[in-house]
């Protein structure tokens, strides 16, 4: 039976008195010439309040609608989606319902409102119509209170940390803590917190440690791969520090036992960035790690990786092939993520449909289906691996190949049509396939699945403002990756001398160093028959693949980066020192 059409407004609200004819069709006349939707014009003229308007919309979408001034929503309903989709959609949520999410929304016709909730609450909706107009004052009111509720909580923690201090004979700290107790977002623990986020962002760190410590609390920045000591902060700022994070990032401030995890979000320079939370107990108290997600920070494109040219162009025709696995390997924090992003926003067009398995999202990616994992609930690796392949995929990215029923699962994909992404920890690119067969994925497999390995570090890039001839490089450095003196002779080296721009590091910025090995015939057969490493890299060589450290030299000679960074990721085997 076809479904009934859908009733125009103006008819719903002259049947119900609400508006005469007339003026319903100068409304509609006035609509049309000025391009506005009817109820706005209807608005405009004082035709009509937005309360019987959202009860019209509401009868002409067939959805229930909602008072908000005799609605119960409680503080906790806020949380269930996050503030900025909120604020940007107009919308509010009321609560759970059997795991749905009930939402009052005032423009039925935004669906992207309501795939944008959908999509960062992992949750289905029902959908209610309600008044705009109170619906954003509910939602300012609510977050206003919130914000007061914040203060008073981060003041009592200030209070109770002061008494603490006068208890124990140090009055004057105590006074000078309780001096600067938060007033709205001009009090002293704000402000530092503020500082050091902000000062962060600017000199693109990548990560923030706040460490307790016996007598003070240590903050270290991450840059580029490398920590540094910022600052410290006196020990009796420590607990009024924890709590102001905690609840930016919607942490349990009472909870100290147990690690915690949360989201902070902030506008730093007109650019939204991300950061998340890592609260972790420890024996001087809590420490916690800001990770920082810059939405630029992948969007770098697959040039600036630091591809050889004949690393690139492998890499293009790889990353284009139809069906099988293409594997990143490397330990934790060498870029393979970024890796395999910029590969996925090269071949995200509208022809292709790319969906992705990953623990955490940390990125968002218009034109792609992202899928969290969330073990609490039993939606692992395999479990939206299983559900992708139902949804007629073309390119499946997995976050990470983490035990053998995830890889079995990747590989009959790979194997049925499909262009599998993934990751897995390994220490070179030939050892992806021993790890895969110690898994319990079966050889044959192994050999006829994957198209490629790439094994990657990331090391530090010489400052361009402050780059200098090296006239006296490390021998060690230089025996640990077998650079000779005849090399010497018909290259130079060089380093960075520090500088204002480069924080007197002398580096600035990271690029990749790769192996990459394409099966043939020979390295199948002996992943086939389960050959020994040795054999498997002596084969990959011979098949042309360059090992990380010959690739690093390649960039010591270009004037990339220094034998320092390359022998601390990449050396060769057999050196004494």
């Amino acid at each position: 039976m076809a479904k009934a059409a859908r009733r125009h407004l103006g008819e719903i609200l002259y049947k119900a008195g609400l508006v005469e004819k007339q003026a319903l069709i100068d409304a509609i006349k006035a609509g049309q010439a000025g391009k506005k939707r009817l109820g706005d014009v209807l608005i405009e003229k004082g035709l009509i309040d937005e309360e019987n308007l959202a009860k019209a919309i509401a009868k002409q979408f067939d959805m229930k609608y909602v008072n908000l001034d005799t609605a119960t929503i409680t503080p906790e309903s806020l949380k269930l989606v996050p503030e900025d989709l909120i604020k940007k959609h107009n919308v509010l949520p009321l609560g759970l319902d059997n795991g749905r999410l009930k939402l009052a929304i005032s423009d039925p016709v935004n669906l992207d409102a309501m795939d944008s909730v959908r999509f960062r609450t992992n949750k289905e909706l029902d959908c209610y119509v309600a008044n705009p107009s109170k619906i954003r004052k509910f939602v300012t009111d609510s977050l206003d209170q919130s914000r007061a509720e914040e203060s008073d909580r981060l003041r009592h923690s200030i209070d109770a940390t002061a008494a603490e201090l006068a208890e124990a004979g140090h009055e004057f700290q105590a006074e000078v803590l309780k001096a600067g107790q938060v007033a709205g977002d001009d009090g002293p623990v704000v402000r530092l917190v503020n500082l050091i986020i902000d000062t962060a962002v600017n000199m693109r760190v990548s990560d923030i440690h706040i460490e307790p410590m016996a007598d003070r609390v240590r903050v270290r920045y991450r840059l580029d791969g490398v920590c540094f000591e910022k600052d410290n902060i006196p020990k009796n700022m420590q607990a009024p520090l924890m709590t102001r994070l905690k609840i930016l990032s919607g942490m349990n401030i009472a909870e100290k036992r147990v690690p915690q995890d949360g989201r902070i979000k902030r506008t730093i320079g007109n650019q939204d960035v991300d950061f998340r939370v890592s609260a972790l107990p420890g024996n001087h108290g809590e420490s916690v790690v800001l990770r920082i997600l810059r939405p630029d920070a992948v969007n770098i494109g697959i040039k600036a990786l630091g591809f050889e040219s004949d690393d690139y162009d492998r890499f293009q025709k790889i990353i284009r092939r139809p069906n099988g696995i293409f594997l990143v390997t490397g330990p934790t924090g060498s870029g393979k993520t970024t890796t395999l992003y910029a590969a996925l926003q090269e071949l995200n067009k509208p022809d292709k449909k790319i969906i992705t398995a990953e623990d955490p999202i940390e990125y968002s990616f218009a034109g792609m289906n992202q899928c969290q994992v969330r073990e609490d609930i039993g939606l692992s690796f395999d479990k939206i691996l299983r559900a992708m392949l139902r949804q007629a995929p073309n390119i499946i990215l997995v976050g990470e190949i983490r035990d053998g029923i995830v890889a079995d699962v990747a590989i009959q994909a790979a194997l049925t049509g499909h262009l599998v992404f993934s990751t897995l920890h390994t220490n070179d690119a030939p050892s992806a396939i021993t790890r895969l067969v110690d898994m319990g994925v079966k050889p044959f497999l192994v050999a006829s699945s994957i198209q490629a390995i790439m094994a990657q570090r990331l090391v530090r890039i010489i400052c361009k403002n402050c780059k200098t001839v090296d006239k006296d490089p490390d021998p060690l450095h230089l025996r640990l990756l077998n650079i000779t003196p005849e090399d010497l002779k018909t290259n130079s080296i060089y380093k960075g001398a520090g500088c204002s721009q480069c924080n007197g590091m002398g580096y600035k910025g990271r690029k990749g160093i790769f192996e990459m090995v394409e099966l043939n015939n020979e390295v199948r057969e002996l992943a086939f028959s389960k050959a020994p490493i040795g054999e498997l890299r002596k084969a990959c060589i011979a098949s042309g693949m360059r090992t990380l450290m010959e690739d690093g030299k390649l960039k010591i000679f270009r004037g990339v980066t220094t034998p320092a960074e390359i022998a601390a990721v990449a050396q060769t085997e057999g050196v004494v020192t």
